[in-house]
Order: C-alpha cells, then sequence, then structure tokens
C-alpha cells in the first residue's frame, strides 16, 4: 500500500473568526503543508530480511547463553543464504541423525515394502515424527549399515565428510554433523525420491510430533516442519520453514553446550529464532 499525502492549510480558516480582512489576505498566500502518512504495517511483526543477522546474534548473545557452542545455517530451497553462523562445524546433532537415516531409506528401500509388520513409509514415519530411537537402529540395520547411507546420501548431493554416524538413533555422542549437511539433505529431499513420505514424517510446530507443544500460538504454528534433537546439553532443530516472500526455507540450528547450563534457554533461544523467521519479509516495497 502507498503512502497517503494529505495537503493541509497553514492555519485552519474555521479557526480564523473575527480576523481583519487584510491578515486572511496574507494568511492565504501561505503554501499547504504536505503531510506524509506511512502505511499501516501488515504485521507489526514481520522481520525485514536485512536485519536477520542482528535478529539472531542478540538472541545468542545474551548472558544466559554464553558459553554455548552454536551452528547455525538458513538458506532458501535453491541455495541462498539467509543467515549463517559456524555451517560447517562438527556438531553433536542428537536426533538430528534420523533426518540422514530415513532421507537415506527413501532413496534406497521401496516405501511399499515391510519391516516386520510395518510398511517402510510407516516405519518411516515414526522414526522422526515420534522420535523413535528403536526404530532408527532398525532401519539402519535395515538398509545395511553406515555405508549404505554414505552411498544413498551421496547420490543426492550430500557430502560424506560432513558427518559422522555411530547410530541410527542420534544417541550416541560419537554421532558428528554440520549444519551445511543437515541443510542439504532438506534441501535435495525437496525435490528428491520420496519427498512426500519425508515431508510427512517430520514434526508440525504446536501441532503434531514432538513438536506439538512448541512454539504454538506462534507465525511459526502450521507453518514449520522440522525434527527436534534432544540431549544432555544439546538441542537442535532441523527442517522447513514456510513464508510469503522467501517460499520454502531449509535450515538447521544446533547448539551444543557445557552441561552445567540450563538445556531450557537452548530450546527457548531456537523457538525463538524459528518463530522470528517464520515472519520473514523482503521489506523493499
Amino acid at each position: 500500500m502507498a503512502a497517503l499525502t494529505i495537503s493541509l492549510p497553514f492555519f485552519c480558516l474555521s479557526n480564523l473568526q473575527g480576523i481583519q480582512a487584510n491578515t486572511l489576505s496574507r494568511l492565504e498566500k501561505f503554501k499547504p503543508i504536505e503531510i506524509i502518512v506511512p502505511p499501516p504495517r501488515q504485521n507489526p511483526s514481520q522481520v525485514c530480511s536485512p536485519y536477520v543477522d542482528n535478529i539472531i546474534n542478540n538472541i545468542l548473545a545474551r548472558p544466559h547463553l554464553k558459553g554455548s557452542k552454536w551452528g547455525i545455517l538458513i538458506q532458501t530451497i535453491e541455495g541462498n543464504t539467509v543467515y549463517s553462523r559456524s555451517p560447517d562445524s562438527y556438531m553433536i546433532p542428537a536426533s538430528n541423525i534420523k533426518l540422514l537415516v530415513t532421507a537415506a531409506a527413501l532413496q534406497k528401500l521401496n516405501p511399499l515394502g515391510k519391516i516386520r509388520s510395518s510398511s517402510i513409509r510407516d516405519w518411516i514415519i515414526t522414526t522422526n515424527l515420534r522420535s523413535n530411537n528403536n526404530y532408527a537402529n532398525v532401519l539402519l540395520r535395515y538398509l545395511g549399515g553406515y555405508s549404505s547411507v554414505r552411498n544413498a546420501l551421496s547420490s543426492i548431493g550430500v557430502d560424506p565428510n560432513g558427518y559422522r554416524m555411530r547410530d541410527g538413533s542420534g544417541l550416541s555422542r560419537n554421532n558428528l554433523a554440520t549444519p551445511r549437511t543437515l541443510v542439504t539433505t532438506l534441501r535435495s529431499m525437496h525435490n528428491a525420491k520420496g519427498k512426500e513420505i519425508f515431508l510427512a514424517s517430520l514434526p508440525i510446530a504446536g501441532e503434531s510430533g514432538t513438536l506439538r507443544n512448541r512454539l504454538r500460538f506462534t507465525s511459526a504454528q502450521g507453518t514449520v516442519r522440522a525434527k527436534t534433537g534432544t540431549l544432555r546439553g544439546v538441542r537442535a532443530l532441523s527442517g522447513y520453514i514456510e513464508t510469503d516472500n522467501y517460499g520454502t526455507l531449509a535450515f538447521s540450528a544446533i547448539a551444543n553446550q557445557p552441561t552445567n547450563r540450563s538445556d531450557q534457554d537452548l530450546v527457548k533461544a531456537l523457538d525463538e529464532i524459528v518463530s522470528s523467521l517464520s515472519n520473514l519479509e523482503s521489506c523493499d516495497r
């Protein structure tokens, strides 16, 4: 909406009764004043993209997060970077390692096949949506182990040097992954075989799975699909954010910290970051 321009006389003539005619004549020579009224903001909570760095950096600079190690990468599906902080650092990803296992499974296995009495499709959905550790480890064995995951992910463009996998569940602290690896996996899966099943397996903010009680009553509710990751001293969140101006964003945010600090502070910071991103706009109009 364009700005509104209102022209007003220098004085309102209705308030000038009793002023001599020659004085009125002189006042009428004054030029009108233009008052520029900016258009109302459609959403006062929107975040202008040029300020994303400051907003996220200010969140992470808070005293109660001091000493935490963060790795964050946020990109469009096309690969344009919106925000980056140590994206190539090896981080303990906790259950975010399940994203790699399930993405690999969708490249190698028939979703209609069976693991025990469940379809592979349902097995994958349970693995991510409920973050079921047993399902993840069984799926990894069914795939044929780490080398099979590595080969499957390499086929969709994921760098095999960007992660180290010790189990399928993420319980091992010897698992490592960079935010770039997780974002590359997410971006690749947005167009790869098994996309619909992969999306269906991710919890929806404020609505389902391990995110059903997070980000409720925020702009992120219903617009964010992401996999949580939880260990003592570790919190992670990686997935997709639907935005009006930038389409789908793929993101990974991982925090590793000393265990003597509150993990809940990490959760609050992650949720605040994601909530801000769900309001992202270009602010160039």
